[in-house]
């Protein structure tokens, strides 16, 4: 029996309409409304409907036809941004939606993105987008990455994993598509995307080149944003903190530079011998983003990719410019979330948060895991869920997954969800550690449903009701054990829920004897009453 459905939460007005997946639970037990990122669903051919597009016309948002190679001719100056908005003291359509979905006013949403503590991802050229609210204070939200290569994988199937991802519950999802069909990927995944998208130009500005790290100028990098926010990218990855006096300071470490638009940077600075042109451009590159909404997300290109590069001096020296930049930023009406490593044992994970709040002045923090240890090819979505489950905790805002196949090849649609799966119980382990207001509710829930036996219900509230389907039926199969007080692990005798539920009833009979018999297990027990 599958008891999910999807339900919709209007708002102050008809076109707000918030989607949750409503789960109905047996006797007079109440359904249970879960956040759900998985849109009403399309035809890739067609793409989703434009969910935002009265929003965006009755502000004048709307952009050009796309593919028009200039941005918003005729705008120049005007800044149709969140940050702008909400520094107006406006509430958007967007910014009730997502207080809808989080359980909050929408006043707190429009002050924490106007503090800068939280961003809302949504190009002006992206209407089919379901606002997500990134920050702190609110849900710990998961980044599933996709992407063609040029050895493997297909325009169909990055589509296919886009809807995969977003079923089991990815927050947003980043394109990181090389190869000689970026284009039409990234068009694709963005017209049937109902989260934000987010990229790295410098990938597709390389290919422009021949992938060439040399041979990228300014002018190249400025063609591929404008290309890539015409068609409705969200936020963008950019390096502006890879500066040359940086560079030698990654020298000497274990892996050395792992961040692929790191690299690519950091050979573009030795080559040239000149100043990265991401940072020296910096302020044009804001100017630009603004005019669609586009969100900066500002890569760390020097994150440590081993335990031994942890929190080094390349590392802290990035973050700090990255700081600076996120001022610059908000300065043109920019919203800005930093990211973060990496590989970091337990013990270091903290500093990186502290550390990162008070340089980044709080700015929502975007973190690859961390991974907590590197043994384990191959399971690398465990060894980082537990890094990301404590970063969240501490205060990180978004968690980007580690699929099985980190480090070995690309992923296909069986590691999407496994990176996903792991992803949403680290974020949502966080949620219950933060005190996230109504975070336990799903647990409680659950739990319930476990101790009495509910187990189509159980099932049902599971964050992957297939499996936990598929794991008690394989040993039980039959429909009467749906309904059994045991399952194979402890059988009808030794099930400690059934005992307790025994000596429940037997507790509730109110006896006023001394002693008593219970049954427990299907054994006589004397039980002295006091």
């Amino acid at each position: 029996m599958h008891a999910r459905r999807k339900v919709y939460v209007e708002g102050s007005r008809p076109d707000i309409r918030v989607p949750f997946a409503e789960v109905e639970l047996t006797g007079d037990n109440p359904p249970v409304r879960l956040y759900d990122t998985a849109g009403p669903g399309s035809d890739p051919e067609v793409g989703l409907p434009p969910l935002r597009g009265p929003w965006i016309a009755e502000r004048g948002d709307v952009a050009p036809v796309r593919g028009a190679g200039t941005p918003l001719a005729g705008t120049e100056g005007r800044r149709p941004t969140q940050l702008a908005y909400a520094r107006a003291g406006i509430v958007t359509p967007e910014m009730e939606f997502v207080a809808i979905r989080e359980g909050v006013a929408p006043e707190f949403v429009r002050d924490e993105i106007a503090a800068g503590r939280a961003v809302l991802p949504l190009n002006v050229n992206h209407p089919e987008c379901e606002p997500a609210i990134i920050g702190k204070a609110f849900l710990v939200k998961v980044n599933a990455n996709i992407g063609t290569s040029a050895v493997t994988s297909s325009v169909a199937e990055e589509v296919e994993k886009l809807t995969w991802a977003t079923r089991w519950g990815a927050d947003t999802v980043m394109d990181l598509s090389t190869g000689k069909r970026i284009h039409e990927t990234r068009e694709a995944i963005v017209r049937n995307s109902p989260v934000p998208i987010g990229t790295v130009p410098i990938y597709q500005a390389l290919e422009k080149v021949g992938g060439d790290p040399v041979k990228l100028t300014w002018e190249v990098f400025r063609e591929t944003v404008v290309e890539q926010a015409e068609q409705g990218v969200d936020y963008m990855t950019v390096h502006a903190g890879v500066l040359l006096p940086y560079v030698p300071l990654a020298v000497d470490r274990v892996t050395g530079i792992v961040s692929r638009g790191g690299s690519i940077m950091a050979a573009w600075c030795l080559a040239h011998h000149e100043e990265n042109f991401l940072y020296t451009h910096f302020e044009e590159l804001c100017a630009l983003l603004a005019r669609y909404d586009v969100t900066f997300s500002l890569g760390d290109g020097l994150r440590p990719g081993s335990i031994a590069d942890a929190n080094d001096a390349a590392q802290f020296a990035e973050l700090r410019t990255l700081g600076e930049l996120t001022k610059v930023a908000w300065a043109h009406d920019v919203q800005v979330m930093i990211e973060g490593p990496g590989h970091v044992p337990m013990h270091k994970i903290k500093e990186n948060v502290d550390l990162q709040q008070e340089v980044c002045h709080e700015a929502p923090f975007y973190t690859l895991g961390p991974l907590t240890t590197d043994i384990a090819p191959a399971y690398d979505h465990i060894t980082s869920a537990i890094g990301a489950a404590m970063i969240g905790m501490f205060g990180t805002a978004m968690l980007c997954y580690v699929t099985p196949k980190e480090h070995l090849g690309l992923p296909d649609r069986d590691d999407v969800k496994a990176g996903v799966i792991a992803y949403k119980i680290a974020a949502h382990a966080a949620d219950l550690a933060k005190g996230h207001p109504g975070a336990q509710a799903w647990d409680d829930a659950l739990s319930k449903a476990r101790f009495e036996f509910r187990w189509e219900d159980q099932f049902n509230l599971a964050l992957d009701p297939e499996t936990a389907r598929a794991y008690h039926d394989a040993t039980l199969p039959a429909e009467p054990a749906k309904t059994a007080h045991f399952c194979s692990m402890c059988g009808p005798k030794f099930c400690s829920m059934k005992i307790t539920q025994e000596l429940k009833e037997y507790a509730a009979r109110g006896m006023q004897d001394k002693s008593a018999e219970f049954v427990a297990g299907g054994s006589r027990v004397y039980l002295p009453l006091a």
